[in-house]
């Protein structure tokens, strides 16, 4: 496997995540600069591509970031799974591996994300009846 600069791909996954194109695009330009050229690398990089052009121009159907629901865990766990065959897979060659390795990373970005929001929600739910008990209990009732 090729090296990318991880550090800076994640803020990419996270500035298209969060559809901040502009942004995206910038930090796409940094890792431009620092890769490598090779064909694991192109692929990957092409990968990059697309989907900065598929948030950009999210009117077509067709494309797999307007297909991919995000907060479906099930369903990204499929993708993740499927981009990693694909990966794996001795019928592809350097580049094929690059691009579904970008794919397979964004997935892994999405699911943590999303695990990270399920637990936050679920602190802050614990947060509130917690609150709620204790107010129930500090009230005095009148006899």
């Amino acid at each position: 496997m090729a090296s990318f600069p991880q550090t800076q791909t994640t803020r990419y996954f996270q500035l298209l995540n969060s559809h901040q194109i502009t942004e995206a695009h910038r930090q796409l330009q940094r890792i431009k600069e620092q890769i490598k050229k090779t064909e694991w690398n192109r692929g990957y990089y092409k990968a990059l591509i697309g989907m900065l052009l598929a948030k950009k121009h999210n009117s077509n159907p067709y494309t797999l970031l307007q297909n991919l629901n995000t907060h479906d865990q099930t369903i990204l766990q499929k993708h993740k799974q499927e981009f990693l065959a694909h990966i794996q897979s001795r019928f592809h060659d350097d580049y094929d591996r690059g691009y579904f390795s970008a794919w397979h990373d964004y997935t892994r970005l999405l699911i943590k994300t999303l695990n990270q929001t399920q637990t936050q929600t679920k602190t802050n739910q614990q947060g509130q009846t917690s609150l709620a008990q204790y107010a129930e209990t500090t009230t005095e009732k009148p006899q």
